[in-house]
């Protein structure tokens, strides 16, 4: 299922980002209304999301119970979404990973999930960007890699800065993929190269 909010998306970042809530109620309403009545598994679901959009499907989840399997922040937007009741957080599923690529700009830094990556330290520049739409974007395309070869592994960190540094040398955990089962917490970074696969 494919979310088409580009009217509201499309408009200024103010307005887009107060009805992200209202977005991602409906899309929870949905999802509750097409399993109860369709059929389904809340275990076979996985919410995605791309900077606001990664704010929606936290909405989304929160609006059903915290019942999807899986939900994945892209780079959540960072502006007017730190300390935001409305932000992605931990309760919107059983497991909640966020893939950090411009913080401090576009994208939130601080972590928002149970397992939050911050490859090439989680900010802009990420490698082969020179600007932060680019750096922002990046982990759309690190996901999607991710799904295809499940290759890219996170060390976890001690803290936010060691994870800002890529300096982490703890247990390991892949990041994004498609395992509907995954679990994992903490803090994890990485260094992946410029280009795909990444």
């Amino acid at each position: 299922i494919v979310v088409d909010w580009h009217s509201l998306a499309n408009s200024n970042y103010n307005t887009a980002a107060a009805g992200v809530p209202d977005v991602g109620r409906a899309l929870g309403n949905f999802l509750v209304w097409l399993i109860n009545n369709a059929g389904g598994n809340w275990n076979q679901v996985h919410l995605i999301g791309f900077s606001l959009g990664a704010h929606v499907v936290g909405n989304a989840g929160r609006q059903a119970g915290g019942r999807p399997a899986r939900v994945t922040g892209l780079d959540p937007a960072g502006p007017q979404w730190g300390g935001n009741s409305n932000a992605l957080n931990r309760n919107a599923g059983h497991y909640v990973e966020c893939i950090h690529t411009d913080g401090r700009a576009l994208g939130i830094f601080n972590p928002s999930g149970d397992a939050d990556f911050y490859p090439n330290g989680g900010r802009n520049p990420q490698p082969g960007c020179r600007i932060n739409t680019c750096s922002h974007g990046r982990a759309t395309e690190l996901m999607a890699s991710s799904v295809r070869t499940n290759h890219l592994v996170g060390r976890r960190c001690g803290n936010i800065w060691e994870a800002e540094l890529s300096n982490c040398n703890g247990g390991t955990l892949h990041m994004g993929n498609g395992n509907f089962g995954k679990r994992g917490s903490g803090l994890y970074g990485l260094r992946t190269r410029n280009a795909w696969p990444f």
